[in-house]
């Protein structure tokens, strides 16, 4: 890698955990490539009920189209595909299918749904077989045991709950930030002079801004999500795949 250019982390599943973790790594800084296939199980979802911050509940599908819609914001890039194999190295190499590309990563964490066939040919990975669903064997921070492969979510055995997964998608997110050289205290938007005022500097992945500049964050915040929530979102639930039609 380029000294010059942000270490590149690629994450393996476009649902909410590794949308989620997406969102963390690039207002880190880092290089982000969300690698995607097919739909997220939570297309599937009737109506979700039971996430913090919306009482009423909030479609699924718009809950979903959120996440990506955040991710991109904030810096991240989706790319479709399945990835097809992980080959450990210096860098990282990942084959895709159904794309007709392979990428290279210094990290790559893996969350996508539970099935890790993909990743039987690594030395030194952990998998945890439990019936039909594969899991990976992770630490309590995502990490695997191979330097900078990381799991998250439903494939690190987490619960199907979205707010379980998205936790565990940003938990995992920071520890790779963690472990990397890339400087970085806290992703926090803190209001002017709440670190200088004191006489200090801003720390890594914070960021100060004016009370100017919060009301118009506010404001941009209250359009997009009237906007959002304004019509019925024209997706219906995806049927699992198991019931006849």
């Amino acid at each position: 890698m380029n000294e010059t250019e942000p270490p590149r982390v690629v994450i393996i599943g476009g649902g909410v955990a590794g949308l989620t973790a997406g969102t963390f790594t690039a207002r880190a800084g880092f290089d982000t490539i969300v690698l995607t296939h097919g739909e997220s199980i939570l297309r599937r979802n009737a109506h979700l009920e039971n996430v913090p911050g919306f009482p009423a509940g909030v479609n699924s599908r718009l809950f979903v189209d959120l996440l990506i819609e955040q991710a991109e914001r904030n810096g991240a890039r989706l790319e479709a595909g399945r990835a097809s194999d992980v080959t450990v190295g210096d860098p990282f190499e990942i084959s895709v299918d159904d794309g007709g590309f392979d990428l290279r990563a210094e990290y790559v964490l893996i969350a996508s749904w539970s099935d890790a066939s993909y990743l039987e040919s690594i030395d030194g990975i952990h998998l945890l077989d439990r019936g039909s669903k594969t899991y990976i064997d992770v630490d309590d921070g995502g990490r695997t045991g191979i330097e900078g492969l990381y799991a998250a979510g439903r494939i690190a055995a987490k619960a199907h709950q979205t707010v379980v997964c998205a936790g565990h998608g940003a938990e995992v997110a920071l520890s790779l930030i963690e472990d990397s050289e890339v400087p970085f205290y806290h992703d926090w938007v803190a209001p002017e002079g709440y670190f200088t005022g004191r006489g200090r500097e801003v720390p890594p992945g914070c960021e100060e801004i004016s009370e100017d500049e919060r009301k118009r964050r506010e404001r941009e915040s209250m359009k997009r999500m009237q906007e959002a929530f304004e019509e019925h979102h024209a997706e219906e639930p995806t049927m699992h795949p198991a019931v006849e039609e």
